[in-house]
């Protein structure tokens, strides 16, 4: 297939990441070097940018900028959350053929995808030679085909890094700390808490994702055991988890265009747990929640030094394939064996677009905690962590 001549245009979907922009700059980087690709233009606020016609030529910004718009969190230029309507995607072809685009470039996870794959069937339809690839983020990590994705690296650092820091508060102070962790529907980061296991008894103590039916009941029984053997208990628990009929614990009628229930915005599940805990516990009871919120997807400072590097080689080979192949979706695959190792390759859309993948039950340990197997999947993810050190406690003599 010859591969067509003309602009290419990127876009970036979906919640934030600490290194969206390293994929970003990859894509720049690798479409100034092609010789098919003549320009390099930016979609502000993705979707909903090409609509209104804001797009900005960022093949003209210098090395220098690009270099420190790729270490810093956040989607340089914006982000969306739009469901596009396939009229809406018709408007929006008729904006590429106006700009000769015939490379786009949409940096977001399944809806993203989903987006991409409407693009490409309209192209189709009319005829227009437009190669569309979807560049894989997201730190919830559930997209299929991916062994991970970008993003989820340094949002599992985040949250590895928070739960240490809370192991350690709780055990100055003792009481009951429970902790909600993003995740709608798979528990990937909320799992990456373990992480912060050094000591035996170290918390998270115990870990509840969706993967698992919650039980109300099953976790005052699973807290008040724990609070008696250390004196103290901690909870990761992400906000995704519900009863055995799927419904949520706290209703959330917010939804975004894409139809998923809004729970990131409030720290209703902590409270509702935290309460529940006190009602059946004792009121006397040192019981504490906090919801990590968005905090855990573009804090400066806790960004893996290998979900960067992935995420830039990503972005370049979005690049490269798509003077391959018409559409598609750069997918990371473990290459097996005892040292780390990842290889990019190319998928159909309709792989990764829509539904997600959850956590392999090989990785989950009963209801409420994680297979030490886990740990040799998310460290080399994560990168080099802290390490605390306890005093020995002599006692006089």
């Amino acid at each position: 297939m010859k591969a067509p001549r003309g602009n290419a245009l990127i876009g970036q979907s979906g919640g934030p990441t600490c290194v969206i922009n390293q994929s970003l700059v990859g894509i720049v980087e690798a479409a100034k070097a092609s010789k098919n690709i003549t320009r390099v233009f930016g979609a502000l606020h993705g979707i909903k940018g090409i609509l209104e016609g804001k797009l900005i030529d960022v093949g003209k910004e210098s090395k220098e900028t690009l270099e420190g718009v790729a270490r810093t969190p956040c989607a340089a230029l914006r982000s969306v959350r739009k469901k596009p309507t396939r009229e809406e995607c018709q408007q929006a072809l008729a904006l590429f053929k106006k700009h000769d685009i015939r490379y786009f470039f949409y940096i977001g996870g399944n809806d993203s995808a989903e987006t991409t794959h409407i693009f490409n069937e309209l192209a189709v339809a009319e005829n227009y030679d437009v190669h569309v690839f979807h560049v894989p983020k997201t730190i919830d990590n559930d997209l299929r085909v991916n062994d991970h994705c970008p993003g989820y690296g340094s949002a599992a650092r985040f949250v590895a890094q928070a739960m240490m820091g809370d192991n350690l508060d709780n055990r100055s102070l003792p009481g009951i700390k429970i902790d909600i962790v993003m995740g709608r529907n798979a528990g990937w980061l909320t799992a990456a808490s373990v992480l912060a296991r050094v000591h035996p008894d170290d918390g998270p103590h115990l870990v509840y994702v969706p993967e698992k039916v919650f039980s109300l009941e099953r976790f005052v029984a699973d807290v008040e055991r724990v609070y008696k053997q250390h004196g103290r208990c901690l909870v990761a628990a992400s906000e995704g988890i519900h009863d055995a009929a799927g419904k949520t614990l706290v209703d959330s009628k917010e939804k975004d265009s894409h139809g998923n229930a809004q729970l990131s915005g409030s720290g209703a599940l902590g409270d509702f747990l935290a309460a529940h805990l006190k009602q059946k516990l004792g009121d006397k009871l040192r019981v504490r929640a906090d919801t990590f919120g968005y905090l855990q997807r573009s804090f400066p400072g806790v960004i893996s030094p290998s979900d960067a590097k992935e995420a830039r080689q990503a972005g370049r080979t979005a690049v490269k394939l798509a003077q391959k192949h018409r559409h598609g979706s750069v997918a990371l695959i473990r290459t097996p064996g005892e040292k780390y190792a990842i290889r990019f390759e190319h998928t159909e859309l309709k792989n990764v677009a829509k539904d997600t993948r959850a956590m392999e039950a090989s990785f989950l340990k009963g209801d409420n905690d994680i297979d030490p197997s886990f740990l040799e999947y998310v460290r080399p993810l994560a990168g080099e962590l802290p390490t605390p050190v306890r005093l020995s406690d002599f006692p006089l003599g």
